[in-house]
């Protein structure tokens, strides 16, 4: 390492975000980047540890004491080459992914952690910034075409792939424009979006031809696509979201978060309302708002309600509260259970946890909704008698995840085997479903999961398909 006292001689330096009431009137990212000498510093603070559990902790693998040596001798270019080595879309993993590398650096046992997203991202905005970051044209074509269904992280990485290993991709998304969750479930605020069109150029000097407003199973078949494709990856990811099965839930203010959050994200792409809202303007301005859910998306749908300019909102969880720290022996360096603040919270909410939703108050329009608290033991949920409230509500969004892939149109067409949970089937070595012509990838194999997961299963899809059509690869797994 080129500071192996780096960790010794400095703290832990991370990004930090712009004022709250600045950055609630827009929707653009608010994250203050490190400046160059402080980037350079916590690079150093990488300590060369015996087993560097970050790069298990790294879904994608990443190679992260290399490159973070690499910024600490200023050399970015290099640092980029292995950046993007495990990973085709650092640029998105460096703004939403949760980091659990960090949680799993051996400086996370005295919560130090190095900033290794902070450095992430710093290296490939640096690479796109000084045009480093250009498309990898094939040196000859295979005369194999592939079609990827689904343009979200796994789609891409798996589509990126396969055009580089010279096959003739076209990927298929239902959507009117490419980038799945990240482009309509992720607000501007956490991702801005012109980051998925300049990859997605990219792609398309690379080959890859992208096919939008085409939705596999409704306009365009299952038997079409094995008749015109020598392989068929599926990539669709779960869209099928958790229903809300009390009282009152069908009434027309209750609705689900990801309409919501598309909603406002087509507004800031420029949609006209009868685009952004075909079902009717949903919009949180001026009301109470109930976010049900604690996760990422209910976080967004926090966020979102407070830039409407929402009159409150409350956001509810079923769980118990977790504890603020979490007990490093017992944790460390897997993924830990704590408390987890988002900048979306910090930004106004009152959370409640270890809560029961039991009917939504009102006749035609939302008033409210009657809960109940609950104690959890030996992992079962009880109600606490005579803990009964009722919270006022205009609004109700349901941000309760996603239970697997929407069977109906394509699923039900390939008729393609699904496992237990309802996911399609298929393993993380071949990557191939019950039809020998078609594989799965990211959260339509996998079930609801993050970005950097995606990714991973979108590469190593890539390598199986690959080597089924060609007899061997040289893609990475």
């Amino acid at each position: 390492m080129g500071k192996e006292t780096g960790f010794l001689e400095l703290d832990r330096q991370d990004r930090v975000y712009g004022p709250v009431d600045e950055r609630l009137k827009n929707y653009k990212e608010f994250v203050i980047p490190l400046k160059p000498d402080v980037l350079k510093g916590q690079a150093s603070r990488c300590m060369n540890c015996g087993v560097p559990h970050c790069h298990t902790g790294c879904p994608v693998n990443n190679i992260i004491p290399d490159w973070n040596h690499l910024v600490y001798e200023d050399d970015f270019r290099n640092a980029l080459e292995v950046l993007h080595s495990t990973n085709n879309f650092p640029e998105f993993t460096g703004r939403i992914c949760p980091a659990p590398c960090e949680a799993a650096c051996t400086l996370n046992i005295i919560d130090e952690p190095v900033t290794i997203k902070s450095i992430e991202c710093a290296i490939v905005d640096k690479g796109w910034a000084e045009g480093w970051i250009t498309p990898k044209i094939p040196a000859k074509k295979s005369g194999k075409s592939v079609a990827v269904v689904g343009s979200g992280p796994a789609g891409l990485a798996c589509a990126q792939q396969l055009a580089r290993a010279g096959h003739s991709v076209t990927v298929f998304e239902k959507n009117d424009r490419v980038g799945g969750l990240m482009r309509y479930g992720i607000p501007d605020f956490k991702m801005e979006k012109h980051l998925i069109n300049r990859r997605a150029a990219q792609m398309e000097a690379e080959g890859v031809s992208f096919k939008t407003s085409t939705e596999v199973g409704v306009n365009v078949s299952i038997t079409s696509l094995k008749d015109n494709y020598d392989a068929i990856v599926f990539a669709g990811g779960a869209e099928d979201a958790r229903k809300l099965g009390i009282p009152g839930s069908e009434l027309p203010g209750v609705r689900l978060a990801m309409e919501f959050l598309t909603q406002q994200n087509k507004r800031n792409a420029g949609d006209d309302e009868l685009r952004a809202a075909p079902r009717g303007s949903l919009t949180a301005t001026g009301k109470n708002v109930i976010v049900i859910g604690g996760g990422d998306t209910g976080s967004d749908c926090v966020g979102t309600s407070n830039r409407q300019g929402a009159k409150s909102v409350v956001q509810l969880e079923i769980m118990p509260k977790p504890p603020e720290h979490e007990d490093k022996g017992m944790s460390w360096p897997f993924w830990p259970l704590k408390l987890r603040t988002s900048s979306s919270h910090q930004e106004g909410v009152d959370r409640e946890w270890a809560v029961l939703t039991k009917r939504v108050v009102g006749d035609n329009d939302v008033k409210g909704l009657e809960c109940v608290r609950v104690e959890w033991k030996d992992g079962k949920m009880q109600e606490i008698a005579g803990s009964e409230f009722t919270l006022e509500a205009d609004l109700i969004l349901l941000a309760m995840g996603f239970v697997g892939p929407k069977k109906a149109g394509m699923l039900d067409q390939a008729a393609v085997e699904l496992d237990a949970r309802g996911n399609v089937k298929a393993d993380t070595l071949a990557y191939q479903t019950s039809d020998e012509k078609i594989w799965a990838c990211g959260d339509m194999r996998r079930g609801q999961s993050l970005v950097v997961w995606a990714i991973r299963e979108g590469r190593q899809c890539a390598r199986s398909v690959d080597l089924a059509l060609m007899g061997e690869s040289e893609l990475p797994r």
